[in-house]
């Protein structure tokens, strides 16, 4: 009997559903898209209604040719990728490259058995808008990534791009630079009364907020205290307190010296502390919303230090099913790309059962559903678990610590955004104090409400029990003084918040977006926040300029919103396309024209060539920063550039340096004298010593203040999880939480390119660096030509190699063979020997640098983008 044939995108996926699905089912894989526009060249016809013209992915003829036998065997064949434009793509181009007639398109929200077999129970046809919305945006991103790339390459330097969306990104990153630049910091200071009841030894703080004769006959201001107290939380952590503190500053009396300073601490001197007025009132906190996909990014950002890409990683593979012993596999989250807070009625009477029987009647809340904002799609509910019952303890045991951290997050969200308010008991006093009056505020927590499940961003304030008209000891006068601080820079979780709220990008683009520009090189990362480099204020200066469209905020998000149109059937997308490019292709021309070469600037070192004599200079390379010779290229001398930080080793004495990780390319910071002295560290450290002890002072993760390393970082740390000078990084024992990528999770790069390690630069050459040696080999791939077969609704060629190919694969396994003897490691195909930075560089690294510049493309890491350096980025899909 012939069996009925659903194809998911994943291995992971598949081993999930067709345990739902019993016998009659065969479940297979497409290992993520089969067809994508062509590596070389454009790939879309603009002269034919943008006609693109798809090749099908090399590494999936063999999985192509599977699927086409199993659906020719198949009673009923069932399409169920994921449920967005790019499912939908996926699912259209299996139809027409397997030749299916009549296929059945499943969707489902979460992988359950339940939702599973209601999916396929009442499937639907291929929706035709939401296929084309994908397809739209993905010719759209080619169209911008392809013209203006190889412009920038020509007028700045090679390897330069622009996408639609991840231009305007960094347009914001430049943007907020050049306002902490143009900042002027205004100083003001302020004064604190240390206080206590007379006779009693607790002590409390009170701030000067006014003259006495501004709030003379003014009533308390309740709303501004109540709006203070009871400010819905943050959507990314505790910043929303930090803001209404910032706030409460900004309402003082204004002190902007040190003589006005020391002129209200004169007047104060010998005056009485007596209370004025208290206000005491009941406090209800609201429980945050359920999880979108940008506030699931933001807070494992803020609360588990996750970078966006590592988070959706994780939760795709809580999505797509997790082996949980006798119980089965099961997926335990939600879709996890959703703009949306809406939750099924079932999933709702689910949760409010679960709080009353494990918490308490008095716990369960109308449930926190939010607004829906004007850019969402609300094509999916929000972020949850699958079942409320499976707590994170229940299910530890199967998960890996990472995967814990984030189930416990998204479970913990998803329940207190159905329990009831937390209640606070709060109290204001206003004491006077001569003509000035000075203000305490305190709280306690009276109901724990969703508190319950949800860690509190703030500590409780207690004031002792207080009279009006009752005089109060006075300690301490504390005049400080302060300077305003610019704008912050962005992190990964601000940056992401700020392009939601300008309506940019869609859940799906925004870890894309931002690997993107830190890929390109446009952008480093401090302490975890965004500064532009001169290669990314550049390219935005140049595209701000003679492109000013493609990086304008309105204009992206006016785009986003077309593509939406799209998709609900409101407009055709070759008409959104063209009225795009009518104007885009004139402007293109324009910038050629105009557009002046930019010369890189070096920075002069007071040293000189120990080979020439000349200026040495800091250049920047495809890897950074390096030192080579004024003189190049007469000259070749060059070696690594170290950044000392001003810090000692605490071992030996050396300085210690700034030093990057090799696959990840994560800072930490090691002792120059490596490889005689190991010492390394992740905390980066200040040159100024312990006060107390002398030794180091480092500046912990999610922190600005330094501390001593040995007194408090280290009793805290497990030694396991320290970096090595050889580049790599220790984890600690046990469950590891690696894992390998699924097609969906890392089939495509940020450019939208599939990552086959080829390049698609007019160069074929690539290059393997080898920092320790200082040599560079060299393979050179043969060309590829396509034979053209078509494919109804669009072109799709396949790809298909010749023998010249075919050759210099031959000659490149010799030459594997030949290096693996000579340095002890393999080289194959999509793999290279990575660079670990290290000052032991010598002066070769001078040179890898020069002849990585001069070449156009780099051969691919296995787990990264092709040929990132080569190939223009045209598109911000994921």
């Amino acid at each position: 009997m012939a069996k009925k044939l659903v194809i998911v995108e994943s291995p992971a996926k598949a081993k999930t559903i067709e345990k739902f699905l019993g016998r009659d089912f065969e479940v297979r894989a497409s290992m993520g898209h089969i067809i994508d526009l062509p590596k070389k060249g454009l790939g879309v016809n603009t002269r034919k209604d943008f006609a693109p013209q798809y090749e099908i992915i090399e590494e999936r003829k063999g999985v192509i040719a599977e699927l086409k036998a199993a659906s020719k065997k198949a009673e009923e064949v069932y399409l169920a990728p994921d449920p967005d434009r790019e499912g939908e793509f996926i699912a259209w181009s299996l139809m027409q490259t397997l030749g299916l007639k009549n296929p059945r398109r499943a969707v489902f929200n979460e992988i359950t058995r339940k939702a599973v077999q209601e999916a396929i129970q009442k499937p639907r046809t291929i929706n035709e808008d939401l296929f084309n919305a994908q397809q739209a945006r993905r010719v759209l991103d080619r169209l911008v990534g392809y013209k203006i790339s190889p412009l920038l390459w020509r007028r700045v330097q090679s390897g330069t791009s622009a996408g639609r969306v991840q231009s305007v990104a960094l347009r914001l990153i430049c943007d907020r630079e050049r306002q902490i630049r143009d900042f002027v910091p205004q100083e003001y200071w302020t004064i604190t009364a240390l206080l206590s009841k007379l006779g009693e030894q607790e002590r409390f703080e009170a701030t000067l907020v006014a003259r006495f004769t501004e709030l003379a006959g003014q009533p308390p201001a309740e709303g501004e205290e109540e709006a203070a107290a009871e400010g819905e939380e943050s959507e990314g952590g505790p910043e929303g307190e930090s803001e209404r503190r910032a706030e409460e500053t900004r309402r003082r009396l204004h002190i902007g010296n040190q003589r006005e300073a020391e002129a209200i601490l004169a007047e104060l001197r010998g005056a009485n502390f007596t209370v004025w007025r208290l206000l005491q009132r009941e406090v209800r906190r609201q429980p945050p919303f359920p999880y979108t996909t940008s506030t699931m990014q933001q807070d494992a950002s803020s609360r588990l230090y996750f970078k966006p890409k590592k988070t959706m990683s994780l939760a795709q593979q809580l999505y797509e099913g997790i082996e949980l012993g006798p119980r089965g596999s099961q997926g335990l989250i939600t879709y996890m790309r959703t703009d949306s807070t809406r939750v099924s009625d079932e999933a709702k009477a689910n949760v409010r059962r679960f709080i009353e029987q494990t918490y308490g009647q008095p716990f369960v809340g109308p449930g926190r559903v939010g607004k829906l904002k004007a850019t969402a799609q609300d094509a999916h509910e929000a972020i949850r678990p699958t079942d409320v019952t499976l707590t994170p303890e229940l299910v530890r045991e199967y998960l890996t610590p990472d995967q814990y951290k984030l189930y416990s997050l998204i479970w913990r969200r998803f329940v207190a955004s159905f329990m009831a308010p937390a209640l606070f008991d709060t109290v204001r006093a206003d004491i006077v104090a001569g003509q000035y009056v000075f203000r305490a505020s305190g709280s306690h927590l009276r109901f724990p409400g969703f508190y319950a499940v949800w860690p509190r961003d703030e500590e409780e304030r207690l004031l002792p029990v207080l009279a009006v008209d009752e005089v109060l000891a006075l300690h301490q006068l504390k005049p400080q003084q302060h300077f305003t601080q610019p704008p912050p820079r962005y992190t990964e979780a601000s940056l992401i918040k700020e392009l939601e709220e300008l309506g940019i990008g869609r859940p799906s683009t925004y870890v894309p977006i931002i690997s993107t520009i830190q890929e390109r090189g446009y952008v480093t990362q401090e302490q975890r926040r965004f500064v532009p480099t001169w290669l990314g204020e550049t390219v935005n200066e140049l595209l701000n300029k003679h492109f000013p469209e493609i990086v304008d905020v309105g204009f992206t998000a006016d785009m986003e919103q077309k593509l939406d149109n799209v998709e609900e059937g409101r407009q055709s997308w070759t008409e959104f396309l063209r009225d795009f490019y009518e104007t885009f292709k004139e402007t293109v021309a324009r910038a050629e024209a105009e557009m002046d070469r930019v010369q890189k600037p070096v920075e002069e070192l007071d040293e000189l060539c120990p080979e020439c004599g000349r200026k040495l200079v800091i250049r920047s390379g495809r890897f950074g920063r390096f030192i080579s010779c004024s003189g190049f290229p007469e000259c070749r001398y060059g070696r690594s550039f170290v950044n000392k930080t001003g810090a000692l080793c605490p071992q030996c004495g050396g300085d210690l340096v700034e030093r990057k990780t090799r696959q990840t390319r994560r800072i930490f910071y090691g002792c120059s004298n490596y490889p005689t002295c190991n010492f390394a560290i992740w905390e980066r450290p200040v040159p100024e010593p312990c006060p107390r002890c002398g030794g180091l002072m480092v500046i912990p993760r999610g922190s600005q203040e330094p501390v001593c390393y040995e007194e408090v970082v280290l009793p805290q740390q497990n030694p396991e999880e320290r970096p090595q000078q050889n580049g790599l990084v220790s984890h600690q024992r046990g469950r590891s939480s690696r894992r390998k990528k699924t097609p969906t999770e890392g089939e495509q790069s940020a450019d939208g390119l599939p990552e086959s390690g080829e390049s698609s630069a007019a160069s074929q050459e690539t290059v393997s660096l080898t920092a320790s040696t200082g040599k560079s080999r060299r393979t050179t791939k043969g060309s590829q030509a396509a034979s053209n077969g078509k494919v109804t609704g669009s072109s799709i060629r396949r790809r298909s190699t010749t023998k010249a190919s075919a050759s210099n694969k031959k000659s490149k396994g010799k030459k594997s063979t030949r290096e693996k003897n000579s340095t002890g490691k393999k080289v194959g195909a999509g793999k290279t020997t990575e660079t670990a930075e290290s000052s032991q560089g010598s002066q070769s690294v001078g040179k890898q640098e020069t002849q990585t510049a001069a070449s156009t493309s780099t051969r691919a890491t296995k787990g990264k983008p092709a040929s990132l350096a080569a190939t223009p980025a045209d598109s911000d899909q994921r």
